[in-house]
C-alpha cells in the first residue's frame, strides 16, 4: 500500500500518522494542528448554539480531548492555529439579507426570532465569542477570525500556511458538520492533506449528521484520525 505523503520535500523526518482510509505520512514542521470555533458560543451552556436548540452534551468531552492533542502538537513544534467565527457588533459583517449567510446562520435567525438575545450571540468581544477557557491560545498559537463556517473565506489563512511551508492540517472542533467540514473542503482544493480527529470534533444536529461528515470527509476530502493516534504518530517526533 502507497502511504500519501502530506507534506513538502524537506530535510525533516516524517511520521505515520494512522488514519482511515489509510495511514498518512507527515512532518510535524509542515503540519498544523487547526482549532475550530471552540467557543463559548458552541460549547457552553448558555452560548448561542444551545439557545438555539442544538444538543450540546458532547462538547465537553470533544474540548477534553482537544487540549490533550494541542499539548502533543506543541511539543511536537506543530503550529496550532485557532479559528473564531463572529461578526462586529453591528452585524455589518454577517451581510445583509442579500446574502444567504443572513438567512442561514442560526444564530442571527435566533435573534431575530428573539429580540431579547440581540447583540448576544458571536459579536466580538463577547462571552459568546471568546474562545472556551480549557482551550486558551498560547502565546505562540495563531488566531484567525473569520465570519462564515470556512476558516479559508476572506482570511490570510492560506497565505499564512504556505508562507510556513505547512501542506497538512489537522482539524479538531465544532461543528463536525458544518465550519470542521467547510474548512477541509476549501483545504482540500487548495491542495491541503486534511485530517480530522473524529473524537474531537463535536456536531450541530442529529448524531447521523457527525457519521456522515465523516463519511464525506473519508471517501472524498481527506482521512480520519483519533486523538490516540495523533498523540501516538507525534510522539515519535523529535523534540523541540
Amino acid at each position: 500500500m502507497t502511504i500519501p505523503a502530506g507534506y513538502a520535500a524537506s530535510d525533516s523526518p516524517a511520521i505515520t500518522l494512522p488514519a482511515r482510509p489509510e495511514p498518512l505520512r507527515l512532518k510535524p514542521s509542515e503540519t498544523a494542528l487547526i482549532v475550530v470555533d471552540m467557543q463559548n458560543a458552541y460549547a457552553s451552556p448558555g452560548g448561542y448554539i444551545e439557545t438555539a436548540g442544538f444538543d450540546i452534551s458532547g462538547a465537553p468531552a470533544a474540548i477534553r480531548r482537544t487540549k490533550v492533542a494541542l499539548e502533543a502538537a506543541r511539543a511536537a513544534g506543530i503550529t496550532v492555529i485557532y479559528f473564531q467565527n463572529g461578526w462586529d457588533a453591528e452585524y455589518r459583517e454577517a451581510g445583509t439579507p442579500g446574502s444567504p449567510n443572513w438567512h442561514k446562520s442560526n444564530a442571527l435567525k435566533t435573534m431575530r426570532a428573539r429580540p431579547e438575545f440581540a447583540g448576544q450571540f458571536l459579536a466580538k468581544g463577547t462571552w459568546d465569542y471568546a474562545i472556551v477557557d480549557a482551550l486558551t491560545p498560547q502565546p505562540t498559537d495563531m488566531i484567525v477570525p473569520k465570519t462564515r463556517y470556512s476558516g479559508f473565506f476572506n482570511t490570510n489563512i492560506d497565505s499564512m500556511l504556505r508562507a510556513r511551508g505547512i501542506r497538512t492540517l489537522v482539524f479538531t472542533g465544532i461543528a463536525t458538520n458544518v465550519c470542521v467540514e467547510s474548512s477541509l473542503r476549501d483545504a482540500f482544493h487548495l491542495e491541503y492533506f486534511s485530517v480530522v480527529l473524529e473524537d474531537a470534533t463535536h456536531h450541530a444536529g442529529p448524531d447521523y449528521v457527525h457519521q456522515a461528515a465523516l463519511y464525506n470527509i473519508e471517501k472524498f476530502f481527506g482521512w480520519v484520525s483519533t486523538v490516540a493516534d495523533f498523540c501516538g504518530a507525534v510522539g515519535q517526533a523529535e523534540p523541540v
